[in-house]
């Protein structure tokens, strides 16, 4: 169920398959020009404007949360939590994304809207979270992939994202943002255990780890 992704760094990935090119938060990503480009939140690791010129052409879709659609031009659909839309093929949904741990609440503020997503992709759905704590919203999203942030220090730590790997339930739980800006590789291992019986399968970043 991985074989179409690409993992650059942090949360970026590239989707390829179907005749499509998608693109989620990309940083230091390439390859062909995309399809449709999902920005989950306006942090400069997951939201940069040259990367996302860079890789659109014309008819590029961009689907991304009110705050930084203002900012773009083109084909931009908004979104806030609970939006449900179709863009370039795929069905999207957004989902809250954001703290409730005390020591990290002004890092992705509720009210800010941001957002993961879960696409149906290939025939199979995958729960892209973005930034977020284990919010119990949360625990009624359903996907094959689950692609968690594990860092800790603005998002769940990999304890917390097991315990909602294990709420979720997917068919595969993949660790993402952890091993550059913060976490080290040795919190997939602490993922992993914390998410069973859930089966975690990690991606080799493009782009080297720098923790």
């Amino acid at each position: 169920m991985l074989e179409g992704f690409t993992w650059f760094r942090q949360s970026a990935y590239r989707w390829e398959g179907d005749g499509l090119v998608v693109y989620i938060d990309p940083w230091e990503a390439e390859g062909p020009p995309a399809d449709l480009i999902l920005i989950t939140h306006a942090h400069q690791d997951h939201y940069q404007p040259d990367e996302i010129e860079r890789l659109r052409k014309d008819g590029t879709s961009l689907v991304a949360p009110h705050d930084i659609a203002r900012e773009l031009s083109g084909d931009v659909t908004p979104v806030t939590p609970g939006d449900a839309v179709q863009i370039a093929g795929v069905a999207i949904q957004a989902v809250p994304a954001y703290n409730i741990v005390e020591e990290r609440l002004q890092a992705h503020p509720k009210e800010n809207n941001w957002v993961g997503y879960v696409l149906t992709l290939g025939g199979h759905t995958y729960y892209h979270a973005g930034d977020t704590d284990h919010l119990p919203e949360l625990d009624s999203v359903r996907a094959n992939v689950a692609m968690l942030p594990i860092g800790g220090t603005y998002t769940m730590d990999a304890e917390q994202a097991g315990g909602l790997a294990r709420a979720i339930n997917p068919d595969l739980a993949v660790p993402m943002h952890y091993g550059f800006v913060v976490g080290s590789q040795k919190d997939a291992v602490t993922f992993a255990n914390a998410a069973k019986p859930v089966t975690v399968q990690t991606l080799e970043p493009l782009r080297p780890f720098e923790r």
